[in-house]
């Protein structure tokens, strides 16, 4: 299963995004992408651990071949869960954050889910701000969530789509 979209990106380049399962033979690229744009970024372990345990994973790329973002949802009973969703670092505010949360919305109403729900570190206000105009909205946190520098833990805060 795969599916072409339209981005709104000014790159001609982007005008036309792939979105297809991610594979195994993806995550050196998907690895690269992640170690740049978090400081706390996921192993491959955990996107193999994503990958057997049959979450959605998904890649977006250029028509020419390039990776440009990809996300992980989990289903589970009624509820998606955003695991990770991440976007090329020299693409950022192009919109192409947007376009992937379309497709996790689609993805999760196709599953017959009846909302979305994810967890974003208060360190990152981009990602709030993002998650907020899409409709997301904040129904908790959680305490010592994220591993943080030093051997610390970050709080995360519970935000939820509903469908």
């Amino acid at each position: 299963m795969s599916a072409v979209y339209r981005a709104t990106a000014s790159s001609p380049a982007l005008t036309s995004l792939h979105l297809t399962p991610m594979r195994v033979d993806d995550l050196g690229e998907v690895l690269t992408i992640e170690n740049d744009v978090y400081p706390q970024p996921w192993t491959r372990g955990n996107f193999l651990d994503s990958l057997y345990s049959g979450y959605e994973c998904w890649t977006l790329r250029s028509d020419a071949g390039e990776l440009v973002g990809y996300f992980l949802l989990m289903l589970a009973v009624d509820e998606a869960h955003l695991l990770n969703i991440s976007v090329r670092r020299d693409l950022h505010g192009l919109g192409i954050g947007r376009l992937q949360l379309d497709r996790v919305a689609a993805i999760a109403r196709d599953k017959g889910m009846a909302s979305v729900l994810l967890e974003v570190r208060p360190s990152n206000p981009r990602a709030q701000a993002i998650y907020t105009r899409y409709g997301f909205s904040r129904i908790g946190h959680r305490k010592a969530y994220y591993p943080a520098a030093n051997g610390s833990r970050e709080d995360a805060i519970v935000m939820r789509l509903p469908l």
